[in-house]
């Protein structure tokens, strides 16, 4: 991004802002024209009061324009900035159902579109592509809230199912980016939507995102007794079925529940989970992503290998990276993936061998390059990585570390 030539800077935040060029054009009080002429690179531009007020209406610093920001490189705020952040937290802050309560709804886009959208969301996430994602949340959120105020009967319920999932989605990509308030919120909202979809797995999974959550605002004990006391609720057996929907929403629920048990440094509680978690992979027979979980024994063991992150013990950490078969792991989706890479990458610094955590950064950022570039651990993983190396880092850590935004 930084080599590209100022028009095609200026063309790059125009697109992201959602702005035509004569929407852009209208703005800055120039023609359609030299709007286009600058964006090829056919007019220059050489005039600072122009580009000050290019850089306000497209609300960036003007430094992103000029390609000369040493802090951080635009690659790697190709993955949200404050702008896309508040456009989500105004998505966020409508209550359509509730004014649709007092007055006529809001027209409803149709189902069939909104289910396309919805699954095209959860892909987008599960391929890591968390920027692309974070700026067609906006829209998906607005869409499904004014779907879930606008239809009746079993048609409602649908709406709803949709939107806690929108709210699903939302959470797990801010979490990532370090917006946990928001993602907080985003989950909150997707448990209370969940039972207006008359859906016990749903709320189930949303349970999870409220826990990943306050976990990563800092309060593991609330989430631990939470996943823990719906994962009883909802287990197989008794009055309740035993299907593979209900197995894998139980299962992460479970893992959840071990993960925040980590946070507090609990392992009985982790083994006790975990052993649960290994017992509805068995019956579940193999890997899966019903309610878009990819649970089964494959991802039981990535969440085994975190937990002991989590728990300081890298070298075990590690012990289990070298136990999964290679099919099984290749079969997930990238951000799963790349998601455990980051995590073993962790357990290697923990173990002092910094040359191959800088590796499962490198492998990582090879299959979801977001889930590396965009995600605050990462970068606190890089850092570590360039701070104890021996001299220069190799050609490839330094460029990632680059793009990356990252230094010593």
């Amino acid at each position: 991004m930084d080599d590209l030539p100022i028009g095609r800077r200026v063309a790059y935040w125009r697109s992201r802002r959602k702005m035509s060029q004569q929407v852009f054009a209208d703005r800055l009080g120039k023609s359609k024209s030299w709007v286009d002429k600058v964006e090829r690179g056919v007019r220059r531009l050489d005039k600072f009061s122009v580009l000050y007020e290019i850089a306000d209406i497209l609300q960036v610093d003007v430094q992103l324009l000029l390609g000369k920001d040493p802090e951080r490189r635009t690659d790697a705020l190709n993955c949200i900035d404050q702008v896309e952040v508040e456009e989500i937290r105004a998505a966020l802050e409508r209550y359509d159902s509730m004014s649709a309560y007092f007055d006529a709804a809001p027209y409803p886009p149709p189902l069939t579109d909104m289910r396309k959208a919805v699954s095209h969301a959860w892909l987008t996430y599960q391929y890591g592509r968390y920027g692309m994602l974070t700026r067609a949340l906006p829209k998906l959120l607005r869409d499904a809230q004014a779907g879930d105020a606008g239809y009746a009967g079993d048609q409602a319920r649908e709406a709803a199912h949709l939107l806690g999932q929108v709210y699903q989605i939302a959470s797990s990509v801010l979490r990532k980016l370090g917006e946990c308030d928001l993602a907080w919120l985003a989950a909150d909202r997707s448990m209370a939507v969940a039972q207006r979809a008359d859906d016990p797995l749903l709320a189930g999974i949303a349970t999870t995102r409220v826990c990943n959550a306050l976990v990563a605002m800092g309060r593991p004990r609330p989430a631990l007794e939470l996943n823990v006391r719906i994962a009883n609720r909802l287990a197989p057996g008794g009055g309740n079925d035993v299907t593979p929907d209900r197995l894998s929403v139980y299962g992460m629920l479970l893992l959840q529940g071990a993960m925040a048990a980590a946070r507090i440094g609990d392992s009985a509680t982790v083994d006790d989970l975990l052993t649960g978690a290994k017992e509805a992979a068995t019956l579940l027979g193999g890997d899966q992503n019903h309610y878009w979980t990819s649970f089964g024994p494959t991802n039981l063991e990535l969440h085994r290998a975190a937990a002991a992150v989590e728990l300081g013990d890298g070298g075990r950490a590690v012990e289990t990276h070298h136990r999964i078969a290679d099919p099984a792991f290749n079969a997930l989706l990238p951000e799963r993936r790349a998601h455990h890479l980051l995590d073993i990458a962790r357990g290697f610094a923990q173990i002092g061998d910094v040359a191959n955590a800088g590796e499962m950064l490198l492998r990582g950022d090879r299959l979801a390059p977001s889930e590396i570039r965009c995600r605050p651990i990462a970068h606190e993983v890089m850092s570590d990585v360039l701070r104890r190396t021996r001299g220069t880092p190799p050609p490839p850590i330094a460029e990632l570390a680059e793009h990356m935004g990252v230094g010593v």
